[in-house]
């Protein structure tokens, strides 16, 4: 079955991660530009961040026959410092140019906090002028009021919902963005979030419209192969195979083609892979040969 993989920092993953993502039918990957752990003290860091979202980045999973698309945004957990959030926004607004960026995020709230709504408001505001969809992070403080905020900015800046992709859903947020014409999306995690199991019971339960699941594999304790894992839980369930790969290709590419710069066609040239080929001369081989 073809995936595509929604929400993961590949920035934070290994040539032996995209490697294995191949092998388990991974063939495009939507990477939101986020926080890296550790705060940035320089808006100069954020544009080398950015440069190798839309540089480095998409040659590396090519070098493994996946497709890597970005959305451009200021997270909020750094939006609160005011050494680099300002700058950053500038640089957004440039970059949600650039070749593969699909949308604006993610965005959204972290701890709730003035300088967060403004940041998260000016980017709404910027995805609606440049005709782009927006991806919310949802705080993993305060889960369900931060949904109900989003959803309150979402009707206050006139954004169309259904260029909304609310993230990090769990069984206590769904029912309130299945109230709107929002998609939502829901984080497989090895301990936390949710898992494969509680996955099936959610589209048990609200089916599997405007749906998506994604890993959010970073930096911390992840797993890049979470998706094809609950497509295992699916099927195990008796989920039909329609279904399934409507959460895990249709799904997730019918959202993003509204940005208009991807569309199902671009997994259908059968490109092969040339490991000779460079990014500003570096390679994925590190002195082996091809």
């Amino acid at each position: 079955m073809r995936i595509f993989e929604p929400h993961i920092h590949m920035f934070s993953r290994t040539t032996d991660d995209y490697e294995r993502m191949a092998l388990a039918g991974i063939k495009g990957v939507l990477e939101p530009a986020f926080w890296l752990g550790q705060p940035r003290t320089t808006v100069g860091a954020f544009k080398d961040y950015y440069d190798t979202l839309v540089g480095w980045e998409r040659f590396r999973a090519k070098q493994f026959g996946i497709r890597h698309y970005c959305t451009m945004g200021l997270n909020p957990k750094e939006a609160n410092d005011d050494r680099v959030n300002d700058g950053a926004l500038a640089l957004v607004r440039e970059y949600v140019h650039h070749e593969g960026v699909l949308g604006v995020g993610e965005i959204g709230f972290d701890d709730m906090t003035e300088r967060e709504e403004r940041v998260f408001r000016t980017q709404i505001e910027l995805a609606i002028e440049v005709k782009l969809p927006i991806l919310i992070h949802t705080s993993h403080r305060d889960k369900k009021g931060s949904v109900v905020r989003s959803l309150e900015l979402v009707k206050e800046t006139g954004i169309d919902p259904s260029h909304v992709l609310m993230d990090h859903n769990n069984e206590e947020t769904i029912a309130l963005v299945k109230e709107t014409d929002c998609w939502a999306g829901f984080s497989i995690y090895p301990n936390t979030k949710m898992d494969p199991d509680r996955m099936v019971e959610v589209f048990r339960r609200w089916g599997t419209d405007k749906m998506l699941i994604n890993s959010a594999a970073d930096w911390g304790v992840s797993d890049p192969l979470l998706v094809p894992k609950t497509v295992m839980a699916m099927r195990k369930a008796g989920m039909e195979e329609d279904e399934i790969e409507k959460v895990v290709w249709r799904n997730p590419i019918t959202f993003f083609a509204q940005s208009g710069r991807i569309a199902f066609s671009d997994f259908e040239d059968g490109e092969g892979i040339d490991r000779r080929q460079v990014h500003e001369g570096n390679s994925v081989l590190r002195g082996q040969k091809p």
